[in-house]
Formats: C-alpha cells, structure tokens, sequence
C-alpha cells in the first residue's frame, strides 16, 4: 500500500462540514504527482456523492507538501489560526484550505 485518503466530518452529527486527508507513507513515493492524482480523484469522488457545497482540507504551517498540494489543486487558503499546533518543541499555524463545488465543477 503506497497511502491513503480520509474524509471526517467537523460537525457530527450534522455531517455537513467535510474535511479530508491524505498520507503517502514512503519517502520514496514523494514528489511523483501520487498524492496530487490521489486528492484529485478523492475530491472529485466527495462531490459526486454527497450533495455537499464545500470540502475543506486543514493542516500546519510547517507541512510546506500538504500546502503546496492544496494551491496546486486551486483550493483556497481560508484560515490560518496562529500558533496552535506544536510540534518538535515549537508552536505552527493550523491552516485550513477549502473548495466549494461551484470551483471544482467546472
């Protein structure tokens, strides 16, 4: 298995705010386009089957992938909380990206 894509709900029970996830787990794998075509085809596959207007991506300042995938794919920076995540005793911006189904269908 090269990764994995995930979909969860922010507001359960409502199920109405998705954000979605994706990891390739080898380092090998990395910078081969896999998790752009990957996020591509995860997000096409969220719009066809739910009737959902927005899917949202979340990750930290210091994932400069994840942040570079989410651009290439034309999501839009929505948020940036500062200073929330911590990680290797440092404190990272969460940042939240988002596309509604009126930019992705086109």
């Amino acid at each position: 298995m090269i990764g994995m894509v995930s979909a969860y709900y922010e507001d359960e029970p409502l199920n109405q705010w998705l954000d979605v996830g994706i990891v390739v787990y080898k380092q090998d794998k990395w910078h081969r386009g896999i998790g752009k075509l990957a996020l591509k085809q995860w997000i096409d596959e969220l719009f066809e089957n739910t009737s959902l207007p927005h899917i949202g991506l979340t990750t930290w300042s210091g994932n400069y992938r994840m942040i570079g995938l989410a651009e290439s794919l034309e999501l839009k920076k929505e948020a940036e909380i500062r200073q929330v995540r911590f990680w290797k005793n440092q404190y990272w911006d969460s940042v939240k990206y988002g596309v509604l189904r009126s930019e992705w269908i086109k």
